[in-house]
């Protein structure tokens, strides 16, 4: 016996999203025999663009029933029976939540549909179910609403039952997706995890940390750490007792943390550190003519660079960013192979350093801007970032070009005097390492302000 299920949400954060909608269509193997459809009052309000995409509004589910009225009947029309969805993994993850919070844990085997439509149509452009069901001729209406939804989840379920006569992939998919469930004590480590930013440790019995990582919203990685299937993550996941965190509110601290915590702890399920998490970098020299031009090499321990990567496409890249940002010569940066000038003079985005056109003192200035833009070399600044809590700020303090620590400080906190500043900061080691982290952050990211300080 199958319950076809699909299920609608308010959206939100991992493992704190509520129930808008469910259907559920008990079939037999060869007609439905059951079916449950019903709106749910989540007790929470619906992400504006799910309410684009379903149609499904706060003020539709005032009177609905909550989840706790419609539980029994739910549990009732999956007894005994596989669920099927289309990703089976978000809407039985979804249903289990909302048992657990009910004091109830709810148990089913899976089936999912792209799993299995993979393995009977590999052929297929797309495994989405949108797209799959069109591929396949079969008629839907009612999109992104449960039941139409579960109405072609269903019909593409009855395709895809055709295609497998014996039964023998629908069982071995039904064995795969049991491997992937969280126990009850891994659902009760991932319920007290945060959905935010911060670093996360796996302990074994003895308090040992085992894995540590950094992750935008903790609660979210472990899960998946906990449901990967390689041989290497089931070890981990049997060895793990219990999860720690340390939230930072702002990514760069996380990653500055992470890199620490990795350096002293050395965890036997992390990979092994580099020692270097660069290898090539954009040095600046001096041509013939006395012209500074950008160079993109992969770096030798003597090499001091204006800025590392860990790839030769990403300095060239950042050289012909750069190049065109502050309008600099695509010939001296050797983004050009024009044998006279570039082509950039032609259209006026370069002024003629390539034809010694440009003073050697103008053009040097620009080059110059970009090392002072890009590098921490002999900065004493404090970089300004999210904090923990709503109130509090993080701040990463550079002083002489070098990575000091962090701390956090709430909004009332005047900071900008090097000393006041120190006194609230958690001291860290910085070498290259820290720079290449902070660096690249700066440039991909954007932080709430960055501050020049005084001695």
């Amino acid at each position: 016996m199958y319950a076809i299920l699909d299920i609608e949400t308010t959206g939100g954060k991992f493992n704190e999203e509520g129930i808008t909608e469910i259907a559920i269509h008990k079939f037999d193997g060869h007609k439905v025999v059951d079916k449950f459809i019903s709106l749910v009052n989540p007790e929470k309000d619906i992400q504006p663009f799910v309410v684009n995409l379903t149609g499904i509004n706060n003020k539709m589910l005032r009177t609905a029933p909550k989840f706790h009225e419609v539980a029994k009947r739910i549990v009732e029309i999956t007894d005994s029976s596989v669920i099927v969805a289309h990703n089976a993994q978000f809407d039985y993850r979804i249903l289990r939540t909302e048992f657990r919070r009910l004091g109830y844990n709810y148990e089913r085997k899976t089936l999912c549909t792209v799993d299995l439509s993979k393995k009977l149509i590999p052929e297929a452009e797309s495994h989405s179910l949108g797209k799959l069901v069109r591929s396949l001729g079969i008629p839907v209406s009612d999109r992104h609403r449960a039941n139409g939804d579960a109405l072609a989840t269903l019909k593409l379920f009855k395709v895809l039952l055709s295609k497998d006569s014996d039964k023998t992939i629908v069982k071995d998919i039904i064995r795969e997706k049991e491997h992937g469930e969280l126990s009850d004590r891994q659902l009760d480590i991932v319920e007290s995890l945060p959905s935010e930013t911060g670093i996360y440790y796996m302990h074994d019995k003895d308090g040992e940390v085992l894995y540590l990582g950094k992750s935008s919203n903790i609660k979210k990685r472990v899960n998946q750490h906990f449901t990967n299937n390689g041989s290497r993550s089931r070890q981990l996941q049997k060895a793990t007792k219990k999860v720690t965190f340390e939230k930072t509110g702002s990514e760069l601290v996380a990653l500055l943390k992470e890199n620490e915590e990795l350096r002293i702890n050395r965890p036997r399920f992390n990979p092994k550190q580099p020692k270097t998490l660069f290898s090539h970098g954009v040095i600046v020299k001096t041509n013939s003519d006395g012209y500074l031009t950008l160079v993109a090499e992969k770096l030798k321990d003597s090499d001091e660079a204006l800025t590392t990567f860990n790839s030769l496409a990403g300095a060239k890249n950042f050289i012909f960013k750069t190049t065109e940002e502050l309008e600099l010569c695509p010939k001296l940066n050797g983004i050009s192979e024009a044998k006279k000038n570039c082509s950039d003079y032609d259209s006026g985005d370069c002024y003629g350093a390539c034809i010694k056109k440009e003073s050697i003192e103008n053009y040097n200035k620009r080059v110059s801007a970009a090392v002072n833009k890009y590098s921490l070399d002999n900065k004493n600044i404090i970089i300004i970032d999210k904090g923990r809590e709503v109130g509090e700020y993080s701040a990463v303090l550079i002083k002489n070009g070098t990575f000091k620590g962090f701390g956090f400080y709430d909004l009332n906190h005047q900071i900008n005097n090097i000393h006041i500043l120190e006194s609230i900061i958690v001291p860290m080691k910085g070498d290259e390492n820290t720079s290449h982290i902070i660096e690249t952050y700066l440039r991909k990211r954007r932080v709430l302000k960055i501050l020049e300080l005084s001695n």
